[in-house]
């Protein structure tokens, strides 16, 4: 088993301002595809704009919505 050799060097972690913008953007992306995709008039009946926005944002994606 000579063959097997340890690592000489312990992988250097993500640093804190790299990993930032990643941990704003994807709450933010999560939040926006729950609207398009499964609010079907929760939160969209505070206007007849926003509710045709998600409604069409639906149907580009291709999911059903009625």
């Amino acid at each position: 088993m000579s063959g097997l050799s340890s690592p000489s060097s312990v992988p250097s972690s993500i640093p804190f301002p790299r990993l930032r913008p990643w941990l704003l953007a994807v709450p933010v992306l999560l939040l926006v595809a729950y609207l398009v995709l499964m609010d079907n008039g929760a939160i969209s009946q505070t206007g007849a704009f926003l509710h045709e926005l998600m409604h069409d944002g639906r149907h580009l994606l291709g999911v059903p919505c009625h």
